[in-house]
């Protein structure tokens, strides 16, 4: 999964000044009485938004941090910490000033400065913010509120690539935090969301607890994916780490929790038969499963044997495993996923239902696989990455390959993944992801679909030629140019295997019917919003 899940959330205000303060905010603050959502979602390991990808850590940052702008449901960006900005006639410089009422958990106002500090920190790891770094002559506050970009030449993505939701996405933090350099992970859990950390309450590897934040402003608008007015409207949120999936089952039944993130498949009838329980997909594109492999070791360091993997895999099999019921998958060709406008046929002749596991072994000897020990990441508390990495090892080891899977919780996976050393060293040779449909439609915004070597996303993949292509993206202008170039993409893709796809599912939530209000967007589950009766 880019992949585990979820995140935070808070906000009230002194009843003194209630009739003074915005029609919007009164609503957030009068909420009627305690309430407390229980999720269970999985372990969160890491709480820097930006040192990962990890979809829980993109979570907890959206409850505990705000954006600048946001995407609404249509994918529209909007703005959301910036109050207004302008563009200058040349299309090079971009004013932005911060609306009224920002400031941080600690009580300190937000500033430009914790703004330029944050775009440059996000800028060192995400493909679009490594884009605009790149465009960028300047990135400087002019005062308190207000700050500028000015480029080389014309961006006029500028801003949507400042609203992107594919995590790692751009949460703003305080500027001595966000000078810390993007290979080093923040640990203060202070930032200007709608939620505040409450780090007396945690208990790592059990559970972690959200507050609201009362002194925060929405925004006046209403709430539009994950635009508008961040509302909260639930005094607490728990996050209870259940890695056992069943037991999890048992607890939402039992009224101890109200979410389930990831149901296992094989319970969806048991959710539909219970009167107070319900499955609801919160992205409709859904989920590409795929497998990354180290290009910096023995024996993926080798085409050969990425492209045996390629040839290895039947995608139908993995979909069993990962989701039984056949109206929840399908097929993956395109590593622009299934559903964007990206997506195309070029070069996927190697696609073959079952698989060839013979073309694969011949491949294998090709490369000089001579039985080193092949390692699997295996995350256990994820039902169906457990599934496919243990279908994984079986294939391989079908053909003579020696794997060996690593059992793990999803959290020890997302660390030990960023170990670039041999498997000796505790490093690692294959693991099994998600990314979002949705997101693969857009090379410069999406870490998987980058090929920059130690810049990359984990597996550090490395093409010139594709990477090449994929710096065109930001220059076409029509959907058909854009088309053309990603089949030329897709093309090199194939040929150096840069992952390998392993089909397409929609995973939904499992929720008690009391709990309303959740905002269906790819990558991130917001927490405002949700309500519990």
């Amino acid at each position: 999964m880019t992949i585990s899940r979820r995140e935070i959330l808070k906000a009230g205000l002194a009843a003194g000044t209630a009739l003074s303060i915005p029609s919007v905010l009164r609503a957030q603050t009068v909420s009627a009485g305690a309430r407390t959502v229980h999720m269970v979602k999985g372990d969160l390991r890491i709480f820097d938004p930006i040192w990962t990808a990890t979809n829980i850590t993109a979570d907890y940052g959206a409850a505990i941090y705000d954006t600048l702008f946001a995407f609404d449901s249509e994918f529209m960006p909007q703005p959301q910490m910036v109050g207004k900005f302008d563009v200058s006639d040349d299309k090079k410089t971009y004013t932005f000033e911060l609306r009224d009422g920002l400031s941080w958990h600690d009580g300190n106002p937000v500033t430009a400065a914790d703004c330029v500090a944050s775009i440059r920190r996000w800028g060192q790891v995400a493909p679009g913010g490594q884009l605009i770094m790149a465009r960028a002559s300047d990135i400087s506050k002019k005062d308190d509120k207000t700050f500028t970009i000015s480029l080389k030449e014309p961006l006029g993505l500028l801003v949507d690539l400042l609203a992107d939701l594919t995590p790692p996405c751009l949460f703003v933090m305080r500027e001595k935090d966000a000078n810390r350099p993007a290979t080093e992970q923040v640990t203060t859990t202070i930032g200007s969301g709608p939620f505040k950390f409450n780090e007396a309450l945690a208990k790592p590897g059990a559970s972690y607890t959200f507050d609201r934040n009362e002194k925060y402003v929405p925004r006046k608008e209403p709430s539009d994916g994950l635009a508008g007015g961040k509302i909260v409207k639930v005094d607490r949120v728990i996050w209870d780490v259940i890695a056992d999936q069943q037991t999890a089952m048992a607890a939402l039944q039992a009224g101890e929790i109200d979410y389930f993130e990831t149901p296992p498949a094989d319970l969806y009838s048991l959710v539909e038969s219970d009167p107070n329980l319900e499955l609801q997909v919160l992205d409709m594109a859904g989920w590409d499963a795929l497998v990354r492999m180290n290009f910096l070791q023995p024996p993926f360091d080798n085409v050969k044997a990425r492209q045996a993997v390629l040839h290895l895999i039947d995608q139908e099999a993995f979909m069993r495993v990962m989701a039984p019921d056949p109206k929840y998958s399908t097929a993956l060709t395109s590593i622009f996923g299934n559903t964007t406008p990206a997506s195309n046929d070029e070069n996927t002749g190697w696609f073959k239902k079952g698989g060839d596991p013979e073309k694969a072994s011949q491949l294998f000897k090709e490369a000089g696989y001579a039985g080193e020990k092949v390692v699997i990441l295996d995350p256990t508390d994820w039902h169906e990455g457990d599934n496919a990495s243990q279908l994984l090892a079986a294939a391989l080891q079908k053909i003579g390959v020696n794997a060996e899977l690593a059992p793990m919780d999803w959290g020890t996976l997302s660390t030990r993944r960023a170990n670039k050393g041999p498997v000796e060293g505790g490093g690692w040779n294959m693991f099994i992801t998600t990314e979002m449909d949705y997101s693969l439609g857009d090379p410069l915004t999406d870490p998987l679909l980058t090929a920059n070597g130690d810049q990359a996303w984990y597996g550090w993949p490395k093409n010139d030629e594709y990477e090449a292509l994929r710096a065109k993206w930001a220059n076409v202008i029509t959907v058909e140019e854009r088309k053309a170039l990603a089949r030329k993409m897709q093309g090199i893709w194939w040929d150096f295997v840069g992952d390998v796809r392993l089909g397409k599912y929609i995973s939904p939530i499992a929720r008690r019917k009391t709990l309303t209000g959740l905002i269906g967007v790819p990558a991130i589950v917001p927490m405002w919003n949700m309500e519990k009766a």
